[in-house]
């Protein structure tokens, strides 16, 4: 059995990775350039581990008149981490949407939502590894279903064009901490500047998903 194991392993190909967190923020707090300029800087990481191939977008929803929903920018999967591992098989699955998909969960976790470059991000639970700086807040501005919220409160920094006041939804990658534990909805942002995105564990990185 062990035999059989390893040689499916050996001659099964890794899927191209179609999903990662990013290595490194925009470096202005919730000031991503929009979702434009968050698109790009997916679309540069990728490129920069050679899978510039691919289109790639950022999983942030955005507030207003003419708001937008994250779960409608990333296509419909599967995704697959930077070392071959499921994420999602489609939208079902990677939200719970139902409620068998809900219980079997999806494959983020610390271990397997990484960076484009296959680095864990640091968490709460990888301390214990030697990475003691938690960066586990990761940007989305969504609700648990991965939509946007309603006009009102800030959950999206002004739609990623703002380095001061106002707030942004955060999700918690590595699953733990001391609110909700949910992937993509946790708890609010300080504020939307650098500084402030760190005190709860942020860095001002964010979801990056393959659309083809």
């Amino acid at each position: 059995m062990l035999a059989s194991t390893v040689s499916f392993a050996q001659n099964d190909e890794q899927p191209e990775m179609s999903f990662f967190i990013t290595s490194v923020g925009g470096g202005d707090g919730g000031n991503l350039g929009g979702l434009v300029g968050a698109d790009t800087h997916c679309q540069a990481l990728a490129s920069a581990v050679d899978r510039g191939d691919s289109t790639w977008r950022a999983y942030l929803s955005t507030q207003g008149i003419n708001a937008v929903d994250a779960r409608d920018r990333i296509g419909t999967g599967p995704w697959y981490g930077a070392v071959g591992n499921l994420i999602a098989r489609d939208q079902d699955h990677l939200h719970g949407d139902t409620l068998e998909q809900a219980r079997l969960g999806n494959g983020l976790h610390p271990f397997h939502a990484r960076t484009e470059s296959g680095e864990i991000v640091p968490g709460i639970l990888t301390r214990e590894y030697g990475l003691d700086v938690s960066k586990h807040d990761i940007l989305t501005g969504s609700t648990p279903e991965g939509r946007a919220y309603p006009t009102g409160d800030d959950q999206t920094c002004s739609n990623w064009s703002n380095n001061s006041g106002g707030s942004a939804r955060v999700g918690h990658h590595d699953r733990h901490g001391f609110m909700d534990n949910s992937w993509n909805s946790t708890h609010n942002t300080r504020g939307c500047s650098q500084e402030e995105l760190i005190p709860s564990g942020g860095a001002g990185l964010f979801y990056c998903f393959a659309i083809e």
